[in-house]
């Protein structure tokens, strides 16, 4: 089930970049001057307008920029990183975790995939084949009444890109929305969708940091989608909890007290 509430708005966002290859490397700079995770912060602003609050964050911020107190505020994280995924911190990643379970969306972009954050919302190696030698992609849309199809053409083409291709070591996802192609023929589950505990995730893999994609303006709409389809429509943030009911008492669980108590 796809759901039809309309979300609260603004949404807020939080795009977190890991932003080294701009550091270091002047092709990505020339591509992303302002970085990748800027780029893809406007392209959400471009398609959501007031309804969304954006704002960016760093893997070399304190606590990677991802404090207790802007979690606890976030509706929607949006996570981008690559070559520094063992310098995240592992008690940001429980803490991002928790949120997640606790009812935050997060969309996973590119080679995220093998980000310690999706690894263990995933359980899985999270692995795939890939090749960076300028193939042409198409994204097809699986699933034409997804939310986060709306307004994608099927197919679209990204002129270069590196190549994704299966076995994509996650688990069979809630929902399937895109599968992309490759000139060299290989196939992708580009768009998927998972719910884990209270959180919506949505994992999408154009994105590579060689190549221009975050500007294109059918990516970024998908994001944009994206960001609306991953805000829980909950009106309030709870980690799901075992309680303990008595008969005919369906409202008012008891804390667990230990496996030999009754």
């Amino acid at each position: 089930m796809h759901g039809t509430t309309t979300p609260d708005y603004p949404i807020n966002v939080v795009v977190w970049g890991e932003n080294r290859h701009e550091q270091v490397q002047q092709k990505v700079r020339d591509l992303y001057p302002d970085g990748m995770h800027t780029t893809i912060k406007e392209g959400i602003e471009e398609n959501l307008g007031e309804r969304a609050r954006v704002q960016t964050v760093t893997l070399d911020d304190p606590e990677h920029g991802l404090t207790e107190e802007l979690l606890a505020g976030t509706d929607v994280l949006v996570w981008w990183g690559h070559a520094a995924h063992a310098e995240v911190d592992d008690e940001v990643v429980a803490r991002v975790h928790r949120h997640v379970l606790d009812g935050m969306g997060l969309l996973v972009l590119h080679s995220g995939h093998w980000s310690k954050i999706f690894t263990k919302l995933m359980g899985t190696t999270c692995t795939l084949r890939w090749r960076s030698k300028d193939d042409r992609e198409l994204v097809w849309t699986v699933d034409p009444t997804h939310p986060i199809a709306r307004g994608i053409p099927h197919p679209f083409i990204i002129p270069a890109q590196e190549m994704y291709g299966e076995q994509f070591d996650v688990p069979a996802p809630d929902e399937l929305v895109f599968l992309s192609t490759f000139t060299g023929g290989e196939v992708f589950r580009s768009g998927m969708t998972y719910r884990r505990g209270h959180g919506r995730i949505f994992y999408f893999s154009p994105g590579d940091q060689d190549y221009p994609v975050y500007h294109q303006k059918e990516v970024r709409r998908v994001i944009s989608n994206g960001v609306e389809w991953a805000k829980s429509l909950r009106p309030e943030r709870q980690t799901p909890t075992l309680l303990r009911y008595d008969r005919e008492d369906f409202y008012n669980g008891h804390g667990y007290e230990g496996a030999m108590e009754n």
